[in-house]
């Protein structure tokens, strides 16, 4: 053994966590403010022992609360069981989810149709395997253009970056994979207008989430649907930061009477361990043959294991019915705001649009404060507290933003 090693290893103990991350990771998030080294439900606590409300759960991922003794349970049981196998093999806990994904997105849906999931790690893995998905699926007939939103937000990998409508996050990374353009939001007409002969499908989320949790009118995504119906074109919904019962449904498509082609899904899919998931109907799905995708990890016992507890205990709590009964009360407290234009989105996932670009220093005294939300731009805080926050958490949080939208200069 070599003790230098060890002595090394054991040195990292006596370090500040901020410290060392500022001076061992890649600088791509930024210098953290803080750093967070425990949670129970709705509460995180820092390295210096201060506790925060958390209202971003980790951008609408921990929406069982951190540290959901349920999910624990499960990944302590699989841990100690099998952590990893190959996806050359079956385990027995990734079908059981797949089957309950199943069963959730045609819950409410008139078509006699079924589906499969391709799983991965993240929700740009799992956009990435859909557009890969829709050309497998385009081929025959030499279609490969996908038509996807300005605003819109579905990864950083290659192919999620192009599909992203947002120039400042692609501009230093061109050239980007062609095949793509980007319309006008909430435009049925403008979709209408760039369908070509090459073009395969169309990329939506049901709402807007990094493009500032922008609601679409009501009847577009219904007439989009139809318009895909009419052009023979796939109609992909992101549902990364929408999904499992944050908007009040347990996918955001619900609200609208549709059902898509193909549904992407991740972030609180497994409470925080890493999974997402592709669900595309079986005509779609059967694109794929072996060894056209794959993920070393996607689909493991272990993220499979939180995953499935996850949904069990989304189902006990009834997590759409409760979003949506706790999400009005940010409506009660904030739309008499003055320094509030509008809030926007659904169920628990919220967006304060502020008449001043005071966003960012909102965000800083709200920290000060004791609570944890997050700025979309200049103009917009964006709020997704877990889904087992309580009817008091939510009213001091919307207390201390008030104050500090007042603070704010």
């Amino acid at each position: 053994m070599d003790q230098s090693l060890v002595d090394f290893y054991n040195s990292l103990e006596s370090i500040d966590p901020l410290a060392l991350s500022e001076s061992v990771l890649m600088k791509n998030y930024g210098n953290p403010s803080l750093c967070l080294v425990r949670g129970s439900g709705a509460w995180v606590y820092d390295s210096n022992g201060k506790v925060y409300l958390d209202f971003l759960s980790g951008i609408a991922v921990t929406s069982l609360g951190h540290a959901n003794p349920m999910v624990a349970a499960a990944v302590s049981a699989q841990s100690e069981k099998l952590l990893h196998v190959s996806n050359i093999f079956a385990n027995e806990v990734g079908p059981k989810v797949a089957a309950m994904l199943n069963h959730l997105i045609l819950l409410g849906s008139s078509e006699d149709v079924s589906g499969r999931v391709f799983f991965a790690n993240s929700g740009a893995e799992v956009n990435e395997s859909a557009i890969k998905l829709a050309r497998k699926y385009g081929l025959e007939t030499g279609r490969h253009h996908i038509i996807t939103a300005l605003g819109s937000f579905h990864g950083r990998t290659m192919g999620s970056l192009s599909a992203t409508g947002q120039r400042s996050k692609q501009a230093s990374f061109e050239p980007l994979l062609p095949g793509f353009t980007h319309i006008v939001w909430d435009d049925v007409a403008a979709i209408e207008e760039a369908i070509t002969a090459q073009t395969v499908a169309v990329m939506l989320e049901p709402i807007q989430g990094e493009g500032g949790v922008l609601d679409p009118s009501p009847g577009y995504l219904q007439a989009v649907r139809d318009l895909c119906d009419r052009r023979g074109l796939l109609l992909i919904i992101d549902e990364v930061q929408t999904g499992l019962g944050r908007t009040g449904a347990w996918f955001g498509f619900q609200h609208h009477g549709i059902l898509p082609d193909v549904v992407t899904m991740a972030k609180a899919l497994g409470s925080g361990m890493p999974i997402g998931a592709c669900w595309a109907k079986d005509v779609v799905a059967d694109a794929f043959t072996a060894g056209d995708h794959g993920s070393t990890f996607g689909g493991q016992p272990l993220a499979a294991s939180a995953a499935l507890a996850t949904i069990r205990e989304m189902i006990e709590i009834d997590a759409p019915a409760r979003a949506s009964r706790l999400g009005v009360l940010f409506d009660k407290h904030l739309e008499g705001n003055r320094e509030v234009s509008h809030v926007s989105g659904s169920g628990l996932l919220r967006g304060v649009h502020l008449d001043r670009p005071i966003a960012k220093r909102v965000v800083e005294l709200c920290q000060e404060k004791g609570l944890i939300v997050n700025a979309i731009g200049d103009h917009i805080i964006r709020l997704a507290p877990p889904i087992i926050v309580s009817t008091s958490q939510i009213d001091r949080a919307c207390s201390l933003l008030t104050e500090s939208i007042g603070e704010a200069s």
